[in-house]
């Protein structure tokens, strides 16, 4: 029997693709500020996407009985446009070209981008339901611009201004992302931060890491006597 294996769109929709997109266009971007050649931007902006691509099919796959319960007719493995064994596959095998391409990188930033995987992957298989939900954005997006520096020859340490503004802002987009869904969320026993706060003071605590996001990167390269990439 042939199996669907599911259709261009489906596996775009599943992976969450507005947060993938934003992410690796980031990704490109830094590496262009802190100048690496042509090889190091694909390098390192390839290890991010399929890095991003597992983060967002595992959030789905995790979510399956909660999402189906739901009705969430958004979801394309919820509504069976996907089997679960291929997304399964599709964690792994994402995943697993990530930690091939990072490791290409050398071991310092090797390092960082696989403990900012790691905590993103820790997010979706139960952080999201924990207090200390923001945690696991600052780390990953804290580490995310140390991966970019690290990658440099002679792996030269990352401004903490720079690392800094990543975790800020990481948390920032936390607080936003789950306001849509805090509804749905409490009735299915979400209850990561923003959950506990109510949307009143997500909203506040967004406002205020986001304020303290651009101060650190606008601030940081001044008070530290470098530039915006690089010192």
């Amino acid at each position: 029997m042939r199996q669907n294996v599911g259709s261009v769109t489906s596996w775009c929709r599943a992976c969450h693709p507005l947060p993938v997109l934003a992410v690796t266009v980031v990704t490109a971007l830094l590496t262009v500020a802190w100048g690496h050649g042509a090889g190091g931007v694909l390098l390192l902006t390839a290890a991010v996407l399929t890095g991003q691509l597992s983060v967002g099919w595992l959030n789905d796959l995790v979510d399956l009985d909660r999402d189906r319960a739901a009705g969430r007719g958004d979801k394309p493995l919820a509504r069976g446009e996907l089997t679960p064994v291929a997304v399964r596959r599709a964690v792994v095998a994402a995943g697993g070209v990530s930690v091939v391409l990072t490791s290409l990188a050398g071991w310092p930033a090797a390092a960082a981008h696989l403990v900012a995987l790691g905590s993103a992957w820790a997010y979706d298989l139960g952080g999201k339901s924990r207090a200390w939900s923001p945690a696991c954005y600052a780390v990953s997006f804290g580490s995310l611009p140390a991966f970019v520096v690290l990658a440099l020859p002679g792996a030269p340490a990352p401004p903490l201004w720079l690392v800094a503004g990543g975790a800020l802002l990481g948390c920032a987009a936390h607080f936003l992302n789950v306001l849509p869904d805090l509804a749905e969320d409490a009735a299915a026993g979400v209850r990561g931060l923003p959950q506990r706060l109510g949307a009143g003071r997500s909203r506040g605590a967004a406002a205020g890491l986001m304020l303290g996001a651009c101060g650190s990167l606008a601030l940081g390269p001044v008070l530290s006597g470098g530039t915006a990439a690089g010192t």
